[in-house]
């Protein structure tokens, strides 16, 4: 079925005042928007309009990162793109950004920078810069950009827009020039929440030939009533004392909503974010663009230039010591979840950025002041947390405050109930049109909490897997595959004697005994379970399994006495592996 445009009204309903232009905002535009086809007739985006950071690919129009020197012509689009296109969205052009998206301010760009939407002397936030602007005054209904340290939520809150940043691998990023591929994300800005969930649900999906993309289980139940968020022990607004009682102010909305403060070391979580641009991963920078940038270093302007240049002074042993600090940072920071006011934390409250600069000042200090807009956001994607910004408020001065809720990954869609709910609390407009919120939306795949389960989560080890023989028995019942991924390191796994096909057992062993094995998660109708269950052999049986990240599903475990004699695999980390090695020691040597 074919259904209105979800936000009510097209771009060319606003307002002359809310649709003024920054030619500055882009780089190309489309006379007329590009249409997609839709398919098999679903278009739940028809009648929208949409734009595209200049670093993802648009067929037919040049894909440039904000430099002439480094320009293509695509062949085909960027996944992200097409999936929209099929949803019905129509593409009205590519936007500015700072250049290679390094950037947090707008204002490194040779097409110009990008002004805030609501007083032209200050930036608009980078470095999806264009994406934000042509948001917030109403030329689109959505903009696609992209958050590697911070850019899809900072140039949301400078511009009083939602900015939802996925959790990593949940949209591909295949088309996309990347800025430091493996924490990379495409981001969503929409002038509500409601429509970026929407537009979230459209973009969504695995894609294989993204080495990045990942088949993730969201949590499909909101938040509790009450709930817990954290909010730093360490707070830093830069001397900007509107900003800091901006915040108080959201603390205070967010427990009128039903939360409870509690207060977290923020040690971890700085140290973090200080290893993406002073350590050995800066050098991840440079890779995306090595050769493009050695060829042609004049052509990138400073300080683009110089952060870029920084990665060829790391070798591949720095790169390792720096990944091996950040894993372990991220081990201090998981602690803080469950131990922030002695019961943990749902989410995470901190300010989308702490406070506003003008376009004079940044170009003035480039370095410094763009590190301090990225002060709560560029920790996010390397520690592989999910994370929403939605507006707070307009200050005294007339600038926009925003604030962002963090979550584990996979919390997506409860960040959007509770960031509708909190945006509809404050009595905001939408962006700088002056237009009322629209009324609030369902959030895809999210179930109410008195929902009974329609389905059930049955991690399979074995036979079970993808092409295995008795994969089947999950086909055959509507089940369909939601993740790979592995248990927590919890677990033993023993080849069975005498099973027919072969089978492996799973063992839960004392804490510190065993290792992550590999899993698929799989997703079955709750009717069909039953069935399932019943044709499980002793000494196979169904129990509760804990998964990596944390977070439990029904799983395949086996009985202690059938583990005698059964040749323990837990080194190959999982039945595939164990099978391959078998087959490779059958071949015959040459």
């Amino acid at each position: 079925m074919v259904q209105a445009p979800i936000q009510g009204r097209s771009t060319a309903q606003f307002p002359a005042s809310a649709s003024a232009e920054s030619p500055r905002a882009w780089i190309a535009r489309c006379a007329p928007p590009l249409s997609g086809a839709g398919v098999g007739g679903l278009q739940p985006l028809a009648g929208l309009r949409f734009a595209a950071k200049d670093n993802i690919d648009a067929a037919g129009l040049r894909t440039t990162a904000a430099c002439e020197a480094f320009a293509y012509a695509p062949a085909v689009n960027a996944t992200v793109v097409q999936k929209l296109l099929d949803a019905g969205a129509a593409l009205a052009g590519k936007t500015n950004l700072d250049q290679f998206a390094c950037g947090l301010n707008g204002t490194r760009s040779p097409w110009g920078a990008v002004p805030n939407a609501f007083d032209p002397a200050y930036v608009s936030g980078g470095s999806s810069s264009g994406s934000a602007y042509v948001v917030a005054t109403g030329q689109v209904d959505f903009a696609l950009g992209t958050d590697t340290a911070g850019s899809g939520r900072v140039p949301a809150g400078l511009n009083n827009i939602v900015g939802l940043k996925p959790s990593k691998g949940l949209i591909s990023a295949r088309g996309v020039v990347p800025a430091a591929q493996s924490v990379d994300c495409v981001s969503i800005f929409a002038r509500s929440v409601g429509l970026a969930a929407q537009v979230l649900d459209a973009a969504r999906g695995y894609d294989a030939e993204d080495p990045y993309s990942r088949a993730l289980t969201l949590a499909d139940r909101p938040f509790p009533k009450t709930f817990r968020f954290g909010v730093p022990d360490a707070l830093e607004f830069f001397g900007d004392t509107l900003a800091e009682a901006e915040f108080d102010r959201a603390r205070a909305r967010l427990r009128e909503l039903g939360g409870v403060e509690v207060r977290f070391s923020y040690r971890s979580f700085a140290e973090s974010a200080a290893l993406l641009y002073e350590s050995a991963l800066v050098a991840e920078r440079y890779a995306a663009i090595r050769d493009f940038f050695d060829a042609h270093e004049v052509d990138v302007m400073a300080p683009v230039r110089g952060i870029i240049a920084q990665g060829r002074a790391y070798d591949a042993a720095d790169l390792c010591a720096a990944q091996t600090r950040l894993r372990a940072l991220a081990q201090q920071a998981a602690a803080q979840w469950q131990a922030a006011g002695g019961q943990g934390m749902d989410l995470m409250l901190v300010p989308t950025a702490p406070t506003h600069y003008t376009i004079a000042q940044m170009q003035a200090d480039p370095v410094v002041l763009n590190r301090n807009l990225g002060a709560y956001t560029n920790f996010v994607n390397l520690l592989d947390y999910a994370a929403l910004s939605v507006p707070s408020s307009i200050r005294p001065d007339g600038l926009p405050f925003g604030i962002t809720l963090i979550g584990p990954c996979g919390s997506d869609w409860q960040l959007a109930e509770l960031g509708q709910r909190y945006h509809h609390a404050t009595g905001l407009t939408q962006g700088a049109t002056g237009e009322p919120l629209p009324a609030p939306l369902p959030i895809p795949g999210l179930r109410s909490p008195s929902a009974a389960p329609s389905t059930v989560r049955v991690a399979v080890v074995g036979a079970h897997l993808s092409g295995m023989p008795l994969n089947t028995q999950l086909t055959e019942r509507g089940a369909r595959l939601l993740a790979q991924t592995t248990t927590a390191p919890h677990y033993r796994l023993y080849a069975l004697p005498g099973t027919v096909p072969p089978k492996p057992g799973l063992q839960r062993v004392a804490e510190g005994l065993g290792a992550r094995i590999a899993v698929e998660v799989w997703e079955m109708p709750i009717e069909h379970y039953g069935s399932f269950v019943a044709l499980v052999p002793a000494p196979l049986g169904i129990g509760t399994l804990a998964l990596e990240g944390g977070g439990n599903v029904q799983g395949f475990l086996c009985e202690a006495l059938a583990l005698d004699g059964a040749l323990d695999i837990t080194a190959h980390g999982g039945w595939r592996a164990y099978l391959s090695a078998q087959a490779a020691q059958s071949q015959p040597r040459a």
